[in-house]
């Protein structure tokens, strides 16, 4: 049977710690030799290793007398002398590679370290040795303040920077930060019980065998903060810091038993607690992975999306600007047209005249595709006004019909309006005009043959248009699409019928803005079409005087 004594236990648990916090300080010191915060690190891990073997010959000296005792105990001391002022400037470099100190901050840090370390070797911290319940505890002289001044005093000033620090970063840096505060709080509160107040207040040095233990629980944690790049959250560092201190405990329980069969119970929950516990923290990983991938696309698409409307804007302002430019030559070209065709400038010939009328046509189609442009930039920009007010549907139509009838002649269409009722509705005229304009001029566009029927009529509170046409019709998908900016049917794109695709996405707009809805409709390709419209008599309060 295994039986390990009091001593056993701390030789083990010296060895485990000394080979842990050498393993940390080479990982982390070849990570980047030249980075300032991994060579700190490195001194710390040198240092953490002096304290172990010194703080164990402290506990069992060489020669088992009370002089040797407090020999060691100083050099304990001597050591720890160096620990404060180390972990500050680790503190002050971490995480960057560069660092620099003020010669007003470094000679008094300098100057306390050196005095601590001078004093620790004297009487003036420790004169000598009490055994209060056979336990030798030292006994504090006058320095003992110059020392605590050093060592927690430096450990406190450590943590005060660590948490500004950690407030002013951010992401990555902050997790880091962070693992950083919780081996520094950890350490701190362990030591500060079982190495000063233990010590210093209830006169008992049991528990001085278990300070390793802490400073390489907080080499784990900046040694884990300083190689590893990817990002940590709060939810892996927590999961971490559980499952460390359960293997901790589960483990130390092994070295502590008063029968074989507690032993292998011990030895058996420690490995199912190791294993239970890497399971745990890789599940823990890789969900925080998804979702940090999730969110990096996201915030991707995110950016993207701003640029993509950054583009979208500086296009609209382009059109805005070149259709405003363009819009005035096209106005006063067609002036020039019509007093060249009334003979301001000269009789005109028959074929002239048929020339002027050509051109006539191709800047009223230049003009319109001008005016969509500029609609479609107001409207993109918020900026289109609309001035609502009553008026008389029905004439408005009459006027529209009366216009566009010699077009329809001229293509050998009937363009049938037969409505005598006046139809009143409160909305803006000019955009109402648009809409029926746009339709029916669509109508005549892409029908070679037939009829064209305008039809009004109150429906569900409100009034409807149509416009029905024999002409090329459309399938299902093109009638989802029609609305959409720059969308032209499949059937209409190999004839010699031009277009943009602009014109029904305005008149949507216009109609939406007034509260009420568009729609077409066909039978079939080959079947001709109904575009329409639906008003309310009055639009709603909402849209009522809309910008």
């Amino acid at each position: 049977m295994f039986n390990f004594d009091t001593q056993d236990f701390e030789v083990i648990l010296s060895l485990i710690t000394f080979f842990a916090s050498t393993t940390l300080g080479i990982l982390t010191f070849v990570k980047d030799p030249k980075s300032w915060t991994n060579r700190f690190f490195g001194i710390l891990a040198f240092l953490v290793n002096a304290y172990i073997v010194v703080n164990f010959l402290s506990l069992h000296p060489p020669h088992n007398t009370p002089e040797s005792q407090l020999f060691w105990i100083r050099i304990v001391m001597f050591v720890c002398s160096f620990i404060g002022p180390t972990l500050l400037l680790l503190v002050l470099s971490f995480p960057g590679r560069l660092f620099a100190l003020k010669k007003k901050f470094f000679i008094p840090l300098f100057s306390l370290m050196v005095l601590s370390a001078s004093a620790s070797l004297s009487p003036f911290v420790f004169s000598s040795l009490e055994y209060p319940n056979g336990n030798p505890v030292p006994v504090p002289g006058p320095g003992i303040v110059i020392f605590l001044l050093d060592f927690v005093g430096l450990f406190i000033t450590s943590f005060g920077v660590l948490i500004y620090k950690y407030r002013k970063a951010f992401d990555q840096e902050k997790a880091r930060l962070l693992l950083f505060l919780l081996g520094v709080l950890f350490t701190f509160t362990f030591m500060g019980l079982f190495t000063v107040i233990a010590v210093v207040i209830f006169k008992t040095s049991s528990g001085v065998f278990l300070g390793p233990i802490s400073f390489v629980i907080l080499s784990s944690f900046v040694a884990f903060a300083i190689i590893k790049l990817r990002l940590f959250n709060i939810k892996i560092i927590t999961t971490k810091v559980l499952i460390s201190i359960l293997w901790i405990l589960f483990f130390s329980r092994i070295f502590i038993y008063e029968s074989m069969q507690q032993f292998v119970i011990d030895v058996v929950l420690f490995l199912v607690v190791f294993v239970f516990g890497i399971g745990l923290s890789r599940s823990v990983e890789r969900e925080v992975k998804q979702k940090e991938e999730a969110t990096y696309m996201a915030e991707s698409l995110e950016v993207a999306n701003f640029q993509l409307q950054e583009l979208d804007k500086q296009k609209t302002e382009f059109l805005s600007i070149a259709s405003h430019q363009l819009r005035t030559p096209l106005s006063i070209l067609k002036g020039y047209i019509e007093l060249i065709k009334d003979g301001g400038y000269g009789k005109v010939t028959k074929d002239t005249i048929k020339i002027l009328g050509n051109m006539d046509d191709s800047n009223e189609h230049l003009i319109k595709l001008v005016d969509d442009f500029l609609n479609i930039s107001r409207i993109e920009q918020g900026r289109v006004k609309y001035n609502f007010a009553d008026f008389d549907v029905t004439h408005m139509i009459d006027g529209v019909v009366f216009e566009l009838d010699k077009r329809a002649q001229d293509k050998g269409l009937q363009l049938k309006w037969t409505e005598k009722n006046s139809h009143n509705i409160v909305g803006d005229e000019e955009k109402i005009r648009h809409v029926i304009f746009n339709f029916i001029d669509n109508a005549i566009k892409y029908t070679d043959d037939g009829n064209i029927l305008v039809n009004i009529g109150l429906d569900a509170g409100g009034l409807k248009i149509t416009v029905n046409d024999h002409g090329f019709g459309f399938d299902r998908v093109d009638e989802a699409n029609f609305f959409q900016k720059f969308y032209r049917g499949e059937n209409v794109k190999n004839t010699n019928v031009t277009g943009t695709g602009l014109g029904l996405f305005v008149c949507k707009k216009f109609i939406e803005a007034h509260g009420g809805k568009v729609w077409a409709r066909s039978p079939g390709l080959g079947k001709g079409s109904e575009f329409g419209f639906w008003l309310p008599l009055k639009p709603p309060a909402s849209v009522s005087g809309a910008v």
